[in-house]
């Protein structure tokens, strides 16, 4: 089985009229809100907007983006030593996956202690080399915090488990074995299994979100969220521009944690029962309120779970970050479920999905704009068809997220056009989640082949094979003779070194459209209008302020677009910005396969 996007290749029939064209008739969003909502907000110019609106955020994977030590992983230094490269992307803050002393269970989204580097990264001197670095470059750190839970070798946790009585014994949830001496009640993990893990010791079990090694934190103790303010503000005290808040959406539990509605496995998913649960938005605003309320210090969270039709409760005058990652727009195949049974759909479930996200943030609020991340396959292979030629697929792709009101979150390797792998076995695969993936699969019945090609698909390991910088051993990445995961066969032709000197490549035209957005006040501030809306192919979109405008079309197909009445705004007059097949004059009836473009109006 291998999922790909269903799109019907439909002549097209029905788009704005002559009147809508003139932004006055728009699609609803999929949270019934016009997406016409997005224009209440008006701002004259980009001047006075906070700065982390106005750039490009990069999220680096460290273990996989560069080695200064001739080893299998990357480190701190090795995102030190790329500063320039990033600065010419037009990166003014760097969004580090996390880096503090772990067992790596998770790859670092078990943290052992929060006040220190994990020495496969590096030591403390050398984050606070790259902050002080980055900032002589204009780039911000930002730290991703995980504070739902802690690795099991946490000193917290080791205390909390060693009996009922001691100074951190309600620092975790614990609860009594049920009657029959199993789990307190019926939860499966994020990750398989029971979401529960009995300790002699306590003569009780803990509760895990995610895997046995990262016990979740109880967050109803006040000593508890005292520690994890003290946490951020020692960091944000180091230079920390900003923080990512992992699965932010978990850390308050339903009271009683009563029995969800068990699936065929006699379990019921944790995620159901816990996350977004009532009074979490307490707990936020007061770790906002003990941590970056007044600094120019920015807070994004992962909320997983949150619709667009709640953002005014979670940013905005009055909501608990400065912008949320909502994932409405990254799983409109089902895969957040299940990989092997995901399933196809149409461009118009992704226009109305961003067009909610515009439309609720629009007069308040503010939100990032991205299609990767290190959770996530690659952009190339998740929203465009199957056999898209990837290189202009990425200029797409890139096209429509600096384009959209918000600040672009650019995962690393996708200003490079990377895809995702596809190795000969499970047994390549690092990622737990995977694996679980894999073994649901074949418990479901199916073959082998069938649930590798899910976790081809679908892999969180497709976002972090290491860097491709050249075309030299291991692709730049390290003199090691080795590499934590293997590198993509294709890095001899999609790397840094080869693309940088080429105007053509994805890198060039990543480089042009982020000059493109920070220059222009309409992109940087602009109000957000969705057209055309019922065209099968086309995503299109308005952006204006103080009447200027600029429109942007993406052909999301692999074949050629009619623009039908999106033509009547072109003239011979119309100025075409950029366009991601860059030479020659663009046809002014159609866009090319996988074509994008900007326009002046």
């Amino acid at each position: 089985m291998n999922p790909r996007i269903n799109m019907t290749r439909r002549t097209f029939a029905s788009v704005l009229s002559a009147s809508a064209l003139a932004l006055v008739g728009c699609a609803a969003g999929s949270n019934g809100q016009s997406a016409s909502a997005a224009s209440a907000s008006s701002s004259a110019s980009a001047q006075d907007m906070p700065w982390w609106k106005k750039t490009i955020v990069y999220e680096a994977y460290p273990k996989s983006f560069q080695s200064t030590k001739g080893v299998e992983t990357g480190d701190i230094a090795g995102v030190a030593s790329r500063l320039d490269y990033l600065k010419e992307l037009g990166v003014g803050a760097i969004w580090l996956t996390p880096v503090f002393v772990s067992p790596m269970a998770d790859n670092g989204y078990d943290v052992a202690d929060y006040y220190n580097i994990d020495p496969s990264f590096g030591t403390m001197e050398d984050m606070e080399e790259l902050i002080a670095k980055a900032g002589e470059h204009g780039i911000k750190i930002v730290l991703d915090m995980v504070v739902n839970h802690t690795s099991n070798k946490n000193a917290w946790f080791v205390e909390s488990s060693s009996s009922k009585n001691n100074s951190k014994a309600d620092w975790y949830i614990w609860r009594d074995p049920a009657k029959d001496g199993g789990a307190p009640n019926n939860w499966r993990g994020i990750f398989g299994g029971s979401a529960w893990t009995y300790v002699e010791a306590r003569g009780q079990y803990y509760l895990h979100t995610f895997l046995p090694e990262q016990p979740d934190l109880n967050w109803e103790n006040a000593e508890v969220r005292k520690e994890v303010a003290n946490v951020f503000n020692f960091w944000r005290n180091k230079g920390a521009g900003g923080f990512r808040i992992d699965a932010v959406t978990y850390i308050k539990k339903p009271a009683g944690l009563p029995d969800g509605t068990a699936e065929s496995d006699g379990l019921a998913p944790i995620h159901d029962a816990t996350a977004n649960t009532e009074g979490i938005l307490d707990f936020l605003h007061e770790l906002r309120n003990n941590t970056v309320a007044g600094t120019d210090c920015f807070m994004v969270g992962e909320a997983n779970g949150v619709q667009a039709s709640e953002l005014s409760d979670w940013v905005g005058e009055n909501g608990v970050f400065d912008m949320v990652f909502e994932f409405s727009h990254m799983d409109l195949d089902g895969h957040d479920a299940s990989w092997i049974d995901a399933h196809g759909w149409e461009l118009s479930a992704l226009k109305d999905a961003l067009s909610a996200t515009q439309a609720n943030t629009a007069s308040n609020g503010w939100c990032p704009t991205f299609f990767e991340n290190h959770d996530q396959p690659r952009c190339v292979v998740n929203f465009f068809p199957e056999g898209s030629d990837t290189d202009l697929a990425a200029k797409c792709m890139a096209t429509v997220q600096l384009g959209l009101r918000g600040t672009p979150f650019v995962y690393q390797g996708q200003e490079l056009g990377f895809t995702n792998v596809a190795w000969p076995s499970i047994d390549y695969y690092n990622d737990p989640s995977s694996h679980n993936q894999y073994d649901q699969a074949i418990a479901k019945g199916h073959t082998p082949e069938e649930a590798l090609a899910g976790v081809h698909r679908f892999s969180r390991d497709n976002a972090r094979t290491p860097m491709q910088w050249d075309t030299s051993s291991n692709a730049g990445f390290t003199t090691a003779p080795t590499t934590w995961l293997p590198v993509h066969n294709d890095y001899e032709t999609q790397n840094a070194a080869v693309e940088s000197e080429r105007d053509d490549s994805v890198l060039g035209y990543f480089r042009r459209m982020a000059e493109l957005r920070e220059r222009s006040d309409v992109l940087l501030a602009g109000n957000y209008e969705e057209v055309a809306h019922d065209h099968e192919q086309i995503y299109a979109f308005v952006r204006e302020l103080n009447s200027k405008k600029m429109l942007v079309m993406a052909n999301f197909s692999t074949e050629e677009a009619s623009l039908g009445d999106l033509a009547g705004t072109m003239s011979d007059a119309t100025k075409v910005l950029i366009d991601t097949y860059g030479s020659g004059p663009a046809p002014t009836s159609a866009l090319r396969p996988l074509e994008a473009r900007i326009c002046e109006l």
